[in-house]
C-alpha cells in the first residue's frame, strides 16, 4: 500500500474544499491499494484526445473503447449519461467526448477519460461490490456483496451473508475473511465451482481485494474518508486461453467528511480515538465493583423512598456501616449511617457515590462530587440528563466539571449511568436496584460465574427475577453511558477470570464503543468464555424507542450482529432466545465439548421425531457395544423389555418410572460414542415423581432428592459432557422445571429450543 499517495490524494481533494473525488481520483487511491482498474488516459477535453487518439501508442486493445466525464459534482455517472461504450475508433470516441462537452455546460468538468474496455459476463456473481464506510459506532467497516442490478434485490432476499459481509479491521483477519466468504452467494457463484464447473476466478484474488480494504481502512479513517465504494468489481475475461481472470474494478465513488470532529481525534499512532473516552479514569471499575466505602445522597429520613431502599439495600448485603455515609443536613444517623450536612463534608473520599435525587440538582452535585475530589466512582440514578430537550445547560455543567477533574491528581470520578438503577455486586456487598426484597427477591444461590451487562435497568432486573437460581457476580445497568459505557465494562471484566459467561444487553453504542466492545468480546471467546449479545433499537421505531428513554445511538443491527458473530459471540434475536441462551450458558459453563453425537431419550414418540427433525450441526449418536446390554438390563428391571427398544433416540413410553428414566439416561451419557445429550420429560405419568407437594391431594413432591429432578441434578454435577433436558407440559409443572434449573440442568419447554440452544452451545464451545 503506498500510504503517502492515499495520503496526498485526500489532501489534495480536501485542500480544495471538496466533500468528493472524481473518478480519476478514486482509481489512484486504488491503484496506490494494489488493485487493478482499466487502463485509461484522461484529457481535458475533445481537443486533447483528439491529439492523444493520433498516436497509436495510446491504443487499448479490444473492439471497444469507455469514455466517461470527469467531474466532482457528477458522481453516478451513468443515469446522467457521462458514460458511452464506443467503438474503439478515434472518431467514435471523439464524437462521445464532444456529446458529452455539449450536454454538461452548467457542470464542472475537469475532463473525461478515454478507458480500455474490460468484457466480462454481466451475469449473477460476477459484477460484485467492495466497499468501506466509517461508521461512528464501529470505526471503519469493509464490506462485500453482490454489485451490479442485483445488490438492492439480493440484500434483501438472501439470508445474512449470502448477500453482504461485513468486516472491522479491528478484528478481521485474512482468516476470517476466507472462512466468511465461503457462506457468500456471491463468491460461491464465481469461485466456488458449482457442480463441478470451473470457477471463474481463483477466490484468492476476491479475499485479496477485501483485504486491501481492511488493510487500507485504519488509514481512510484517519484522513476523513466516509465512504469508498467500488460498485462494481468484475470477473474481467482471460486476455489469452490459458490465462487466469482478472478482479478489475470498474468505478470507484468516494467521499470525505470530518471523522475527525467532536470527541473523535487521531492519536500518536495515528488511529482515530474518542478523546472524551480515552481521558476517563476506567481502572476505577474496580473501586465502583468492590467499594470498600460509600455515600449516598437522596435518602429520606421518613418514608421508604429509593435512596431508602439502596441504603437498606447495602446494610443487608453486609456493607460496613462506619464506612456508608448520608449526605442529609440535619441529621445525625439513619439506620445506624453517620449523616452529613453536605458533601464536602464527608470524612474521606469514598470508593463509590450514589446519587439518588431529581436530575435538576444532579448537576450541581456532581460538579461538586468532581471538583473536592470526594469519590472515586458515581452511579447517577436519575434520568433526565441527556435523553429530554432542555437539558443541555445541565449536562454542560456536568461536564466541565469532570473534564477538569481529569486534569486534576487521581483523574476524577467515574460516573455510571444517568438514567439506570446501578449496579448489584456480590463481592462489593451492595446492590443500587431499588427494587424493595418483597417485588424483587435476590438469588440466594451461589455466585454464579456470571456478569450482567445492561444499558436498561428495568432489563437487569427483569433477568434477575426470570433467573430466580442464577446469582450473577455482577448485575450492571448503564443507563445513558453518559461516562462508562458498555464496552468498558467488558474490556475491564474480560480480565476478570472468574467470569465465564458474559450476558449483554445494549441498545446504542457511544461513539467508537463498538468497536471497543468488539475487542473485548474478541478477547474473552479467544480466553475459551462466551459472551451472549442482545442488539435493540434495531429498526427506525426501536431506535426512536430506545433513544427517547435512554438517550441511544441505533447503529446498522446487520453490521452488528455480523461483526460480533465473526467474534465468536452469540448474539440472540428475541428475548426469549437470549434468557435461553443464558440459562444454556450459565449452566453448562463447566462442561466440555468434544463433538457433535448427541444421545437422546424420551417417554413420547412425537418428541423423539422431533428431536431427530431439529439436529441442526448435531448427529444421531451409534451407542458403543457395551451400551445395548446396559440398557437391555434397564429395561428388563423396568419390565419395559418388550415394549422398548435399543436405538437412537429411545423411546421410553410412559411405562418408565423415576428408577428407569434416570438410569437409561445415564447410560447414554455415559456412552463413549455420546457427546451430548437430551432427556425429554412428558411428565404425566403416574409412574414418575413430577408434580410440586401438594398434601393430601398427592404424594409427589418434586424437591425430593429421589425425584427425577434430584437424579438429574447428580448427574448433570457428576458428568463433564453436555445435555439439557425438556419438560413438554402445562403450568401444572412448573416446578419440576425450576427444580431442574435449580439443580443445574438447562430445561426447556420444547425439544426444538432444546436443541437450538444445545446446538448454540456446541458451536460456540466446539466449533460445530
Amino acid at each position: 500500500m503506498d500510504e503517502k499517495r492515499i495520503r496526498d490524494i485526500v489532501a489534495r481533494v480536501r485542500a480544495e474544499g471538496r466533500d468528493a473525488l472524481t473518478e480519476v481520483e478514486g482509481l489512484g487511491l486504488l491503484a496506490a491499494m494494489g488493485l487493478e482498474a482499466p487502463r485509461n488516459h484522461f484529457v481535458k477535453g475533445s481537443a486533447e484526445a483528439a491529439a492523444l487518439l493520433a498516436d497509436p501508442k495510446a491504443a487499448f486493445p479490444g473492439e471497444r473503447a469507455v469514455v466517461k466525464v470527469i467531474s466532482p459534482e457528477i458522481l453516478h455517472k451513468t443515469e446522467v449519461g457521462g458514460v458511452a461504450i464506443v467503438p474503439n475508433e478515434p472518431k467514435a470516441i471523439l464524437d462521445a467526448m464532444r456529446a458529452m462537452e455539449a450536454k454538461f455546460t452548467k457542470e464542472r468538468v475537469d475532463g473525461y477519460t478515454v478507458n480500455e474496455f474490460v468484457p466480462y459476463e454481466p451475469k449473477l456473481g460476477h459484477e460484485m461490490i467492495v466497499g468501506y464506510r466509517f461508521a461512528k459506532d464501529f470505526g471503519p467497516i469493509v464490506s462485500f456483496g453482490p454489485g451490479g442490478i442485483y445488490t438492492e434485490y439480493l440484500a434483501k432476499v438472501f439470508k445474512e451473508g449470502a448477500a453482504n459481509v461485513f468486516f472491522s479491521p479491528a478484528t478481521a483477519t485474512r482468516a476470517l475473511v476466507e472462512r466468511e466468504l465461503r457462506g457468500n452467494a456471491v463468491r460461491t457463484l464465481v469461485a466456488g465451482g458449482l457442480r463441478n464447473t470451473k470457477p471463474a476466478i481463483d477466490e484468492a484474488r476476491i479475499v485479496d481485494a477485501v483485504c486491501a480494504f481492511l488493510d487500507a481502512a485504519p488509514l481512510l479513517a484517519a484522513i476523513g474518508v466516509v465512504e469508498f465504494e467500488v460498485n462494481p468489481f468484475v470477473v474481467a475475461k482471460a486476455a489469452a486461453p490459458g490465462a487466469a481472470a482478472r478482479l478489475v474494478a470498474l468505478d470507484a465513488l468516494v467521499k470525505v467528511g470530518e471523522n475527525l470532529s467532536g470527541d473523535l481525534v487521531l492519536d500518536p499512532a495515528g488511529r482515530v480515538v474518542n478523546r472524551r473516552q480515552a481521558a476517563r479514569p476506567v481502572a476505577k471499575i474496580d473501586k465502583l465493583l468492590h467499594p470498600a466505602s460509600a455515600a449516598i445522597v437522596g435518602v429520606s429520613e421518613k418514608g421508604m423512598n429509593n435512596g431508602r431502599i439502596i441504603l437498606k439495600n447495602l446494610i443487608e448485603n453486609g456493607f460496613e456501616r462506619k464506612r456508608l455515609y448520608v449526605v442529609k443536613p440535619g441529621l445525625a444517623e439513619i439506620d445506624g449511617c453517620a449523616c452529613v450536612p453536605d458533601v464536602a463534608s464527608l470524612p474521606e473520599r469514598v470508593d463509590l457515590f450514589v446519587l439518588v435525587i431529581p436530575a435538576a440538582h444532579a448537576a450541581e452535585t456532581i460538579a461538586e462530587v468532581a471538583e473536592l475530589g470526594k469519590a472515586e466512582s458515581v452511579i447517577v440514578i436519575p434520568g433526565g440528563l441527556e435523553e429530554k430537550s432542555g437539558t443541555e445547560g445541565i449536562v454542560a455543567r456536568m461536564n466541565a466539571a469532570i473534564a477538569k477533574s481529569r486534569n486534576a491528581p487521581g483523574g476524577g470520578p467515574l460516573l455510571n449511568g444517568g438514567n439506570c438503577l446501578g449496579v448489584r455486586s456480590v463481592p462489593g456487598k451492595y446492590n443500587t436496584l431499588f427494587i424493595p426484597e418483597h417485588k424483587l427477591p435476590m438469588p440466594k444461590s451461589a455466585v454464579a460465574p456470571v456478569a450482567v451487562i445492561s444499558q436498561s435497568g428495568a432489563f437487569g432486573i427483569s433477568r434477575v427475577s426470570k433467573h430466580p437460581h442464577l446469582n450473577p457476580k455482577y448485575v450492571v445497568t448503564c443507563g445513558n453511558q453518559m461516562d462508562v459505557t458498555i464496552g468498558d465494562y467488558l474490556e475491564r471484566l474480560a480480565d476478570d477470570r472468574e467470569i465465564e459467561l458474559y450476558a449483554v444487553y445494549v441498545e446504542g453504542f457511544k461513539p467508537l464503543d463498538g468497536e471497543k466492545t468488539l475487542k473485548a468480546c474478541r478477547r474473552i471467546v479467544e480466553s475459551g468464555r462466551s459472551v451472549v449479545f442482545y442488539r435493540a433499537g434495531r429498526t427506525a421505531a426501536g431506535a426512536a424507542a430506545s433513544a427517547s428513554h435512554t438517550a441511544s445511538i441505533a447503529g446498522d443491527y446487520p453490521v452488528t450482529r455480523a461483526l460480533l458473530r465473526q467474534a465468536g459471540v452469540i448474539v440472540a434475536e428475541g428475548l426469549d432466545e437470549f434468557d435461553d441462551a443464558l440459562t444454556t450458558f450459565a449452566l453448562l459453563s463447566k462442561k466440555k465439548a468434544s463433538g457433535r453425537r448427541l444421545g437422546a431419550v424420551s417417554n413420547a414418540g412425537f418428541e423423539c421425531v422431533a428431536v431427530a427433525d431439529n439436529l441442526g450441526a448435531l448427529e444421531l449418536a451409534s451407542f458403543a457395544p457395551e451400551t445395548g446390554p446396559r440398557l437391555e438390563k434397564i429395561f428388563a428391571g423396568a419390565r419395559i423389555q418388550e415394549i422398548v427398544d435399543v436405538h437412537n433416540p429411545i423411546d421410553l413410553t410412559p411405562m418408565a418410572g423415576d428408577v428407569a428414566y434416570d438410569e437409561t439416561f445415564r447410560a447414554v451419557i455415559e456412552d463413549p460414542n455420546v457427546d451430548c445429550g437430551l432427556v425429554g420429560v412428558v411428565p404425566f405419568t403416574a409412574t414418575m415423581n413430577t408434580l410440586g407437594a401438594d398434601p393430601g391431594v398427592h404424594a409427589e413432591d418434586v424437591t425430593r432428592d429421589d425425584s427425577l429432578a434430584g437424579r438429574y441434578g447428580r448427574l448433570m454435577a457428576s458428568t463433564d459432557k453436555p445435555w439439557v433436558a425438556v419438560v413438554d407440559a402445562g403450568d401444572l409443572y412448573d416446578p419440576l422445571v425450576h427444580e431442574l434449573v435449580r439443580r443445574g440442568v438447562p430445561t426447556f419447554r420444547a425439544a426444538d429450543t432444546a436443541l437450538k440452544m444445545l446446538n448454540l452451545w456446541m458451536r460456540a464451545h466446539a466449533g460445530t
